[in-house]
């Protein structure tokens, strides 16, 4: 019986690390997509992106037929308003960076989410008070001073990394009060994009600059897979975010960056001067620090819940064993 629970445990943390990888993996290499879908411009995209999303999602709540949390939203103003910003900053999100890559800046993109961890805890500070260890403090710092790098070489901030990575973390943020699961989270948010999103697809047909129907069967196809390309990653996430540890989604969140950083240099060839190595090195040492004082909290949280487990259940002497276990 043991052995069962076992062996459904291990199954159960191989489905959560294939489903992650998948969800990464996918927001990683989506910067191939969105230039397919030329000569539409970003806002089309962004439009067809919200429309379709939508109509995908609503076929995936057909499915689970889970529709009390819709019912609880709507006698809620306060939370309803929190998903409306959540749609304002995601539709940020998502428009700046389909135009950033169909404008040739993948790598400044990829930037945004490698500094997206360090935006989030600054937003934790300023907005939940939230206190900082010291390992974090000098991550921020460090991140600080990358942009600051970054700024000078540039001539001018990296504002596109910039703006993906405050709105990005503004959605975490709103999405952590909203308490709502990706799916339904997505549902609503779309919901609210839905009707916008309609109108100016309908006034762009109207005016003769849609490309919907008028590059062919194949475009439309693609402009209408823009929902299967936002709701399939965001299902696998969800299948990884519940069997999975918090620290181990921490590290896959990079992959992302990382492959759209090299997809950037090696598909787009995209430049990269000494500045830019220089800013995004120093990002690098801020995640490699935030990432080592994560994965040594984690290590302590286990050790403390380990022993006020044994001290719960009886002797206080078997502490020493489950710690030397735990190394």
């Amino acid at each position: 019986m043991r052995d069962g629970s076992v062996a459904a445990k291990k199954s159960e943390a191989r489905s959560g690390l294939i489903n992650g990888f998948a969800a990464y993996g996918m927001w990683g290499l989506v910067p191939l997509f969105w230039p397919l879908l030329k000569p539409a411009g970003s806002v089309e995209i962004l439009a067809h992106r919200m429309v379709w999303s939508l109509a995908f999602v609503g076929v995936a709540m057909l499915f689970v037929r889970r529709w009390g949390w819709a019912r609880e939203l709507l006698r809620q103003p306060k939370r309803l308003g929190l998903v409306a910003l959540g749609a304002a900053v995601i539709t940020v999100n998502w428009g700046v960076y389909i135009w950033s890559v169909n404008s040739g800046h993948v790598v400044e993109a990829s930037l945004g989410y490698f500094i997206n961890p360090l935006v989030s805890i600054a937003l934790g500070v300023l907005l939940l008070k939230e206190r900082l260890r010291t390992a974090q403090w000098v991550a921020v710092g460090v991140g600080l001073l990358a942009v600051l790098v970054l700024a000078i070489g540039y001539g001018q901030p990296p504002w596109i990394s910039l703006v993906l990575a405050f709105s990005f973390g503004t959605y975490g943020l709103v999405k952590k009060k909203v308490n709502l699961g990706g799916l339904e989270s997505l549902a609503a948010e779309t919901a609210i994009q839905f009707l916008p999103a309609l109108g100016y697809l309908l006034w762009l047909g109207a005016q003769g600059g849609s490309t919907f129907g008028s590059q062919g069967v194949g475009h439309a196809a693609l402009l209408a897979s823009t929902g299967l390309v936002t709701a399939v990653p965001l299902v696998c996430f969800g299948a990884a975010a519940i069997r999975v540890p918090l620290s181990t989604l921490g590290l896959l969140q990079y992959l992302a960056p990382v492959f759209q950083f090299l997809l950037g240099i090696v598909y787009f060839h995209e430049a990269m001067p000494v500045e830019r190595w220089a800013g995004f090195g120093l990002v690098w040492l801020a995640l490699a620090v935030l990432t080592w004082d994560a994965l040594r909290s984690a290590r302590a949280g286990r050790v403390a819940l380990a022993r006020a487990r044994v001290v719960a259940a009886g002797p206080v002497e078997a502490a020493g064993e489950v710690e030397v276990r735990l190394k």
